[in-house]
């Protein structure tokens, strides 16, 4: 199994079940897949709201003697409603009592982003909170203790700049072990990337096949998908394997770890079987001419009023 090296000496698996967009019927057979072919890492978060379903089935693979606990990684993430110290760990407990597990592997900042209290999606200026009235700081100290309180192994963030991630760091002492962002061809960040390696910050690839089901809940066309395009298909087609397993395997090649969604048992094992395609110099260097840094997940969302724009969030 590949893994990926943290900066504490951890080791965790490359690649991993993704779980956003994946409706709660559905997810638990995908996590119960996805442990059976081989998978030891799924991705979770408190927004994705089907936690209780993957609680449940990791539960029963423990019950089936699928996997055992110390085998598995699981990640989960923070909303941007509990940035405030005092909800940091209540959230995380939360968290826990739905996936049924005593501890995280890893747990995430899901945006640098802050909202009132008890606000799931903002609708108006009047839910947001300004980073100076709730500092990304502050919510990683909080952060900080539950690693101390033993809740988590480690702790990290998602969506951070790499201004963002040393900002946390110097308030701290502490810089996060991971740092989650979206990763693909058409977005391949190759500069924060190296950032996050002078850091010491191991890097997780989400929406690596270019997040295509998420175009219409986003109000965005896609013009060309990632798995169609040309160079992909022509890349996949020399190695007898799916564009997706392209997709996946180029991430893998670059040293970072990827979160591929899926609910589909025959999709979940074809993803797995990336893991043993070994992409050629040639094909890296003509998946790397397809980089327009265009995001899929633009954080479009977040810009409702004057809080947040495109250059506070991204810090570009």
């Amino acid at each position: 199994m590949k893994t990926q090296k943290l900066s504490s000496g951890t080791t965790m698996p490359a690649l991993g079940l993704g779980t956003w967009k994946s409706e709660p019927e559905a997810v638990y057979g995908a996590v119960r897949s996805a442990i059976e072919v081989g998978y030891r890492h799924i991705d979770c978060a408190a927004i994705y709201q089907n936690e209780e379903e993957i609680g449940r089935a990791v539960t029963d693979a423990f019950r089936a003697g699928d996997v055992k606990r110390t085998e598995l990684w699981i990640t989960s993430k923070l909303w941007n409603d509990s940035h405030a110290p005092e909800h940091v760990r209540s959230a995380l407990e939360t968290s826990l009592k739905k996936l049924r597990l005593d501890y995280l592997d890893l747990y995430l900042i899901h945006w640098p982003v802050a909202l009132r209290h008890g606000v799931e999606l903002p609708r108006g200026p009047e839910d947001f909170l300004s980073l100076s009235a709730i500092p990304l700081e502050s919510t990683w100290a909080a952060m900080l203790e539950a690693d101390e309180q033993g809740l988590v192994r480690e702790i990290g963030v998602s969506n951070f700049s790499k201004r963002k991630i040393e900002q946390v760091r110097d308030a701290t002492g502490r810089t996060p072990a991971v740092n989650q962002i979206e990763l693909h061809p058409y977005l391949q960040q190759n500069e924060l990337l190296r950032e996050c390696r002078d850091l010491g910050v191991a890097v997780t690839a989400y929406s690596p096949l270019g997040s295509p089901d998420s175009a219409a809940m986003l109000g965005r066309e896609d013009r060309i998908l990632l798995t169609r395009h040309p160079t992909i298909v022509k890349i996949a087609e020399a190695h007898g394997a799916t564009p997706g397993q392209v997709l996946i395997a180029w991430a893998l090649a670059r040293g970072t770890s990827v979160i591929p969604k899926s609910t589909h048992a025959g999709r979940i094992a074809e993803n797995w079987a990336a893991r043993d395609l070994a992409l050629t110099p040639a094909d890296m260097n003509a998946i790397a001419a397809l980089d327009n840094h265009q995001r899929m997940v633009d954080g479009g969302f977040w810009f409702i009023g004057e809080t947040y724009s495109p250059r506070t969030l991204w810090d570009e």
